[in-house]
């Protein structure tokens, strides 16, 4: 849907890909369209590869003209390439990408988050390979389920939310560990590949304020390569091609 080569084009931006060890991917782009984006607010972006997450939240937030979007991104040669992504887009004035290690990062920032975003790396247990980058980038060693929710704690406002996208078991897992922290779920959204398929990715909204639980669940084909209404509805303003 608008892959070409090292770059992968959407109807407003494109972001080039070569550089960074994990490439646009679905996960990445149902938690941007998915997530509650408030109007001119502060976001703050953890590990932001590409810098997909923050392009996609410039886009939907274009007409709240006070919105800043912060991205942290701790690898040299994925910072370098999303900061490049990020000046070539229509809203290279109103993102900022930092070179660091996001833990490193929280100790100095003074500045409060509406928003906290993050598709985190997810494969504990997993074989790791052996280029660093992608170590860093899919291996969550760098970046703990309990790094996020201590940093949430600290930088959110009382009103912010944090969103994540994780696979099943760990998603569950983060809501457990979520509760030391006194963040809540108030949305989540349930993703399963096909009609007959389990879910595989839970998307989720916390907050320091308990509310009712919103869940859905969202599927994304009917069959091979024939995509849902609701997966349409979703992402179509950012793929080409639907």
């Amino acid at each position: 849907m608008g892959r070409q080569n090292h770059s992968f084009l959407f109807k407003q931006f494109a972001i080039q890909q070569d550089q960074c060890a994990m490439k646009v991917g679905t996960d990445g782009i149902l938690l941007g369209a998915w997530v509650n984006v408030p109007e001119n607010a502060q976001i703050l972006d953890i590990g932001t590869g590409t810098g997909i997450l923050a392009l996609m939240l410039a886009q939907r937030s274009q007409k709240s003209t006070t919105t800043q979007i912060d991205a942290v991104e701790i690898d040299d040669a994925a910072y370098r390439q999303a900061q490049d992504n990020m000046q070539n887009s229509p809203w290279g004035d109103r993102i900022k990408i930092y070179h660091a290690r996001i833990q490193g990062f929280a100790v100095t920032c003074h500045q409060q988050y509406d928003l906290i975003i993050s598709n985190p790396p997810f494969f504990e247990k997993a074989y790791k390979a052996l280029a660093t980058s992608r170590t860093l980038a899919r291996h969550s060693d760098s970046l703990l389920q309990t790094d996020i929710l201590h940093i949430a704690s600290r930088l959110l406002k009382q009103s912010g939310h944090l969103a994540v996208i994780y696979p099943t078991d760990l998603a569950h897992k983060f809501l457990h560990q979520a509760q030391a922290f006194d963040l809540w779920c108030d949305r989540q959204v349930n993703i399963k590949p096909r009609l007959d398929s389990p879910i595989k990715r839970i998307a989720l909204e916390l907050s320091k304020t308990k509310f009712p639980l919103q869940e859905t669940t969202l599927t994304i084909e009917k069959s091979k390569h024939i995509y849902t209404e609701d997966y349409i509805s979703l992402v179509k303003d950012f793929y080409l091609n639907l």
